[in-house]
């Protein structure tokens, strides 16, 4: 598994860079290839291409879905800074935990099930090129997946180094908001401009207002642009604003609250574009009873499972409104998206036979 994790790293596969994640695709498809997977690309002109594998197993038993992705978060180059290193049981590179080490447990798994008379249900992996910039590409295809599918199994990394399964997770959205003022010259015709700088504050109090804790529901303008010189009314400003709800209620509320604004200056005037791309993914009795499930599998390899509730978003958001479904079975350790991500070596083949357990009891 070691020597697998080191060559998927080693090869860089940046969620922009088409051509690296390209290559990622067709050695994985030979990878799971190997192993008896029918490996089809999904061929995008833009994103790197989406590799689906399926196996095999009883017939009119439906399939359990696999879901994770191949691309990460680091620009070429990384690794001459962030090497691939093991060192006293850590196993650090980038995108090792998020989330290549998920994809090697995967493999793992699906093997050695393969040493012990075969899948006792057809599997169908989806491996996506464009998770981390939003899976505007690959949604559809996981969608329809999921839709033939009996469950899906997320192999996103667990939830902190304990190793906790994510039974749920935040729904996200992405809301640009745009103000038109006037522009004017702020010493020679002050009174003449309406700023839209300003307009842009005023909105901002009242956006921040949206978030309440008590549900769930975070609202932050986390980046903010406008105007031109200090010596210019703005005529132009926009916020980027990052929203999290918990369930699809308040993906309806927190909508409705973005559609009611309206300028405080009605000499300036609001554009707004964006919504809740990934829906939550919320705690159903289909969930729970797969984490039971997990549950008892874990005990059965001597170790403990506890569950999460998170608030960053999977392309398992997207599966949890259709299959039951269970996240974080991926790779245990610290560090996404940072420069100390790594995870824990002797995590990797308990993971991987508890993926297989779960396959084997669906």
């Amino acid at each position: 598994m070691q020597s697998m994790l080191r060559r998927i790293v080693e090869h860089e596969s940046p969620s922009d860079d088409k051509p690296s994640c390209d290559a990622m695709a067709e050695m994985l498809a030979q990878d799971f290839g190997a192993i008896g997977g029918r490996t089809k690309l999904h061929r995008d002109k833009i994103t790197g291409n989406h590799l689906q594998v399926d196996f095999g197993g009883p017939r009119g038993a439906k399939p359990v879905l696999i879901v994770g992705h191949y691309d990460t978060v680091y620009p070429l180059g990384t690794l001459k800074q962030m090497p691939y290193r093991e060192s006293k049981g850590r196993i650090s590179g980038p995108g090792v935990l998020d989330m290549k080490g998920g994809i090697v447990q995967i493999h793992g798994a699906i093997a050695a099930l393969q040493t012990q008379g075969g899948l006792p249900r057809p599997v169908t992996i989806i491996l996506v090129s464009d998770e981390e910039t939003g899976s505007e590409s690959s949604r559809s295809i996981t969608e329809k997946l999921a839709k033939q599918s009996a469950a899906a199994f997320v192999c996103e990394p667990a939830a902190g180094t304990d190793g906790a399964l994510k039974t749920a997770r935040k729904g996200v959205g992405d809301y640009l908001l745009r103000i038109t003022g006037v522009a004017s010259h702020s010493g020679l015709d002050f009174e003449k401009g309406q700023s839209a700088v300003l307009e842009l504050a005023r909105q901002i109090e009242k956006i921040a207002g949206f978030t309440d804790l008590k549900r769930g529901t975070t609202v932050n303008p986390g980046v903010i642009r406008g105007g031109t010189r200090s010596n210019v009314i703005a005529a132009s400003a926009e916020a980027e604003i990052d929203v999290r709800v918990s369930t699809k209620r308040d993906v309806e509320r927190v909508s409705k609250l973005f559609a009611r604004l309206k300028p405080i200056n009605r000499r300036c005037s609001l554009a707004l574009s964006g919504g809740v791309n990934r829906p939550p993914m919320e705690r159903t009795p289909g969930t729970a009873a797969l984490f039971a499930q997990a549950q008892l599998i874990a005990a059965e390899l001597s170790f403990s499972l506890a569950e999460r509730m998170v608030g960053g978003g999977s392309d398992g958001n997207f599966t949890g409104a259709i299959v039951p479904t269970l996240d974080g079975l991926g790779a245990v350790g610290d560090g996404a998206h940072a420069v100390h991500e790594y995870i824990f070596a002797t995590e990797m083949p308990k993971r991987a036979a508890l993926l297989a357990g779960l396959i084997r009891a669906l």
